[in-house]
């Protein structure tokens, strides 16, 4: 007999008995449930509750459709925010890039690897030709869509109707040096990742880790968080550091930076398709990864 096993994701203001409420429908409903994790968060003035849920059915006449929609009908008779997610639908990614190679190396690795399970790595997108032959290594398609003329409207539609045609569901941009139009966003709005140096805001513009040595950091690191319209202020998914002393000069910091960098991507990517992040206003819940 199939098993479906379904991830959701729940959230609302607090109150009593939503975690029996929700474990009893499941259990009424024929759903094993084999995780479930839950927080509190105290946002502005309003304490809020957030859940992930993860369950198994083994019915024969399991429907998705009528799945979402009885759930959906029970979540609003209840009064909570909810995200429906079945485990086994592989999410269609497309990755962009621009000159720098350390983040697709990664994300290509693992995936080639089988490391990424619930992912279909569809394409590679660039507005530089220059990282064409690492697409074709891992036999990726490779699609260029340089900026003529500073036009990066017209550009920028173009890639936007080619995501659309391949139904792509996360965008990952490794290194992807153009800053993304509002429409962009819009378009696919906490389904944009970007990663980016430790170091912002304190070092911005060019040569950040340069800047870095002549303050003397003693700890760079790398953040990665969906992409909003304020630059590099979107919700934060995954941090991480490394220490540093006085006898890294520019070019050990950057290598150092580009490994922790690829790591941080990697991990944010990771929690996105295993539906572990509910993103509540500018910040995220993300939950641990289940033994």
């Amino acid at each position: 007999m199939d098993k479906e096993r379904i991830v959701i994701l729940i959230h609302c203001p607090d109150k009593k008995g939503i975690i029996a409420k929700v474990t009893s429908w499941c259990y009424e409903n024929g759903m094993n449930v084999l995780h479930c994790q839950q927080c509190l968060l105290q946002d502005e003035e309003t304490m809020m509750f957030f859940m992930r849920i993860e369950m198994e059915t083994e019915s024969r006449d399991f429907n998705r459709s009528d799945f979402e929609k009885e759930f959906g009908l029970f979540s609003v008779k209840e009064g909570f925010s909810c995200e429906i997610h079945f485990a086994g639908q592989k999410e269609k990614v497309a990755v962009l890039v621009s000159k720098t190679s350390h983040c697709l190396y990664e994300i290509l690795s693992h995936y080639e690897e089988g490391d990424i399970p619930n992912a279909e790595i569809s394409m590679v997108v660039a507005n530089h030709d220059t990282l064409r032959n690492v697409a074709d290594k891992f036999d990726i398609p490779f699609h260029y869509f340089p900026i003529i003329d500073k036009d990066k409207v017209s550009q920028e539609r173009k890639i936007i109707s080619l995501l659309k045609q391949e139904k792509i569901d996360l965008v990952i941009l490794a290194r992807y040096m153009q800053i993304l139009t509002p429409d962009f966003i819009e378009e696919y709005r906490n389904r944009i990742i970007n990663i980016h140096h430790g170091f912002l805001p304190a070092f911005q513009g060019a040569n950040p880790y340069l800047q870095a040595y002549n303050r003397g950091v003693k700890i760079i690191g790398a953040s990665a968080h969906y992409a909003s319209e304020d630059l590099d202020q979107g919700p934060i998914i995954e941090q991480d550091t490394v220490r540093v002393n006085h006898e890294a000069g520019p070019a050990l910091l950057r290598e150092m930076g580009k490994d922790v960098e690829k790591r941080t991507l990697m991990r944010a990517v990771a929690a996105h398709l295993e539906h572990r992040i509910i993103v509540c206003r500018n910040k995220t819940v993300v939950f641990s990864k289940e033994g």
